[in-house]
């Protein structure tokens, strides 16, 4: 991923920096508001930007929403200044950090904001079969469609087409169709020029121009407004787009790889997506098979995510248990790799003993338990009965927390939710009277 980090780079800002590149991050650095806004305008892209506490956070923020560039914005301030940290947050910043910087609340926060995996795991037939087709129309030109439910890894698939094609030296840019608003998306594919909008102060370069002689990854294509759909066969039949607000066309060399969770034959018979559209994109389709489909592969993919989290975590590696294995084996995933992924985080950070056991396996509707006795997946059950979701939701949110001493953009992650919805959460059960642990609390039991 790529971070942008405004202050100066000395002390311990600079050390943040250097934890994020250690991690993986690309970093720019921009002394200013100003001059980061710049840079933003003029195609050097952005991730996540992470900026000083004391520097003009309002400013950054409503600059953004006003010239419609969609990037999230973490504060950072030295010791814990918690007043610092309310004004970061109610000034538009999503997190704050305390510095001097902790490497694995850094490591975090990289990965709840994006997460860039390298390589492919797999020992599946079915899987290679797909990597085979991948590596073979990689060199092409061509575009490719990827489709798959959510969690199977089209991401990440398209990342290594990048990486096997002619372009691997080039960007790769990657939009979330669905992540980012209608009026805000036309701007950040196609940019725009000064004065094509209020707020519009100065002409910014967009994701297309980002990332000429390169890839650029339309994730979730399908949620696409049909107007914006219009301009976007535009773009890919005549290789030129139109900035709004522009007077004459820019000339963009870029591959087109697309992702999409939705059957988009049934889309275009429904009248939501363009036909000629789907055919333009839809020179090569890759499938991504669900991970239910891929049982060869889930021990491979846990024992990974052990290794992944243990170092993330500084914690010794432990062995996944036969029945840790069991459990996961029997369960369906229906989040697929994703979901397999959350759930052997959260095992990592709650095995105590010298191996991770079945207890910190927490997936909903385990099957193929054993036909005589009680299995540990029953007695699990068994302990819910009577108790509503929400009880049981509370109790994982504020258990989470409390491993996670309070961090809360760690136990997002953990739990597979927005920062927002965890905030919104956490302050709902305050209201209710039970307790809620601060950052670098291990904190009492939730009150009864």
């Amino acid at each position: 991923m790529r971070l942008l980090i405004i202050g100066t780079l000395g002390g311990q800002i600079g050390a943040a920096s250097q934890i994020a590149m250690q991690k993986g991050a690309k970093v720019q650095q921009a002394e200013t508001v100003d001059r980061a806004l710049d840079q933003l305008r003029s195609g050097q892209g952005a991730d996540l930007i992470m900026i000083d506490v004391h520097a003009d956070i309002a400013r950054l923020v409503s600059s953004l929403e006003s010239e419609r560039i969609a990037l999230p914005v973490i504060a950072c301030g030295v010791g814990n200044d918690s007043q610092a940290a309310v004004r970061a947050i109610k000034a538009g910043a999503k997190e704050y950090i305390p510095l001097p910087p902790d490497a694995e609340l850094i490591a975090a926060v990289l990965h709840a904001v994006s997460e860039e995996p390298s390589t492919i795991v797999y020992n599946d037939p079915g899987m290679a079969d797909v990597i085979k087709m991948a590596d073979q129309i990689a060199p092409s030109e061509a575009s490719v469609l990827i489709t798959g439910a959510s969690g199977t890894g089209k991401e990440m698939m398209a990342r290594h087409l990048h990486a096997k094609s002619r372009r691997k030296d080039k960007t790769f840019v990657a939009v979330n169709c669905a992540a980012i608003p209608e009026n805000l998306l036309e701007s950040e594919l196609f940019g725009h020029e000064k004065g094509a909008f209020t707020g519009a102060v100065s002409r910014r370069v967009g994701k297309f121009e980002e990332a000429d002689g390169g890839t650029l990854l339309l994730d979730e294509v399908s949620e696409m407004d049909p107007r914006l759909q219009a301009k976007l066969l535009r773009a890919l039949q005549e290789r030129e787009i139109d900035r709004v607000g522009g007077a004459k066309p820019v000339k963009v060399d870029v591959r087109i790889i697309a992702t999409s969770n939705r059957n988009l034959q049934e889309e275009v018979a429904k009248g939501s997506f363009r036909e000629d559209l789907y055919f333009r994109l839809n020179v090569v389709n890759l499938v991504m098979p669900s991970l239910s489909r891929r049982e060869q592969d889930i021990p491979l993919l846990a024992r990974h995510f052990v290794k992944k989290y243990s170092e993330a975590n500084h914690i010794d590696e432990r062995p996944i248990s036969e029945g840790a294995m069991s459990r996961l084996m029997a369960h369906n995933w229906p989040g697929n790799v994703r979901e397999l992924e959350n759930a052997i985080h959260r095992a990592v950070i709650l095995a105590t003993g010298s191996e991770i056991g079945p207890e910190t396996i927490m997936v909903s509707g385990t099957q193929g338990a054993p036909a005589s006795g009680i299995s540990d997946a029953d007695m699990e059950t068994a302990a819910l009965v009577g108790r509503t979701v929400a009880d049981v939701e509370r109790d994982l949110i504020i258990d989470t927390l409390h491993h996670c001493l309070g961090n809360r953009t760690h136990a997002a992650n953990i739990l597979g939710i927005s920062i927002r919805t965890l905030r919104n959460k956490l302050r709902q059960y305050s209201q209710e009277g039970f307790a809620v642990p601060q950052p670098g609390e291990a904190g009492a039991a939730p009150a009864p």
